[in-house]
């Protein structure tokens, strides 16, 4: 949870205000994926997005992330207007500051599992981290010598976790990262990234999983592009409960 703090308000890791992308399609209309949407993400918060397939949770956090750009909004970053960077000054913003973990897990195949943990730190030109404490950290000790060709889906994961973390950037974007593990590593990989968020960090996941998104200080719940309603302090079952009633109103 977040620390307490003084009477001071706090300002936040991340600001975004009404966000709105629209994708051009092929011989049809133009459909529209976010609809004006508005984040916070305060220091020592982790935040969960969920939804239903379709309602816009990895093309906004691809927007928030900098790494799409949304047509309509502001995204701040520790006070810098990210939105309104070139794309090189971009990109060594997301070099320098934040993580991100894809369903995809984006490893360098020649390169093995101690070198793509180490690889963020080397890019920017960061003291190495500690490879082998942060591949025990998600279960992989003894195996930062095997490429990710020698690894299963699920360590692949673990390695592109742990990469993450090793570089310890302000802010985590995560795409279902506990898609190809199973539930015991699921959850030690949860409360890593918990964690992160706890010292001070951010932590932004989207997932299917309303364990996973439980596990956040707030869940944003989407539908058609739009936030419908923010849990504080969610439930598994009470996520559930706003999803059924917000596919419920749309089906009636």
């Amino acid at each position: 949870m977040i620390p307490p703090q003084d009477d001071r308000p706090v300002a936040p890791l991340l600001t975004a205000r009404g966000i709105a992308k629209t994708y051009a399609v092929r011989k049809s209309s133009p459909v529209t994926v976010l609809r004006g949407i508005d984040v916070d993400v305060l220091p020592g918060e982790m935040v969960s997005i969920v939804g239903p397939s379709g309602s816009g949770k990895s093309t906004l956090l691809y927007c928030l992330a900098g790494l799409e750009r949304a047509d309509i909004g502001e995204i701040a970053l520790g006070g810098t207007r990210i939105d309104s960077l070139s794309q090189s000054r971009l990109a060594k913003l997301r070099r320098d500051r934040l993580g991100f973990v894809f369903q995809s897990y984006n490893l360098i195949p020649s390169l093995n599992a101690g070198e793509n943990v180490a690889l963020p730190a080397r890019l920017a030109r960061h003291r190495a981290p500690d490879v082998e404490g942060a591949l025990a950290a998600v279960g992989l000790t003894g195996h930062a010598g095997k490429r990710p060709g020698e690894l299963s889906g699920g360590q692949q994961q673990r390695v592109a976790i742990a990469r993450v973390l090793a570089a310890r950037p302000d802010l985590v974007f995560a795409d279902e990262p506990t898609g190809a593990l199973d539930t015991t590593t699921g959850a030690q990989v949860l409360d890593l990234l918990r964690a992160h968020a706890a010292d001070g960090r951010g932590v932004v996941v989207v997932t299917h999983d309303l364990d996973a998104a439980a596990r956040a200080d707030r869940t944003l719940v989407l539908r058609d592009g739009a936030v419908v309603t923010e849990l504080v302090s969610p439930t598994a079952a009470g996520i559930l409960d706003v999803l059924h009633a917000t596919t419920s109103g749309a089906a009636a």
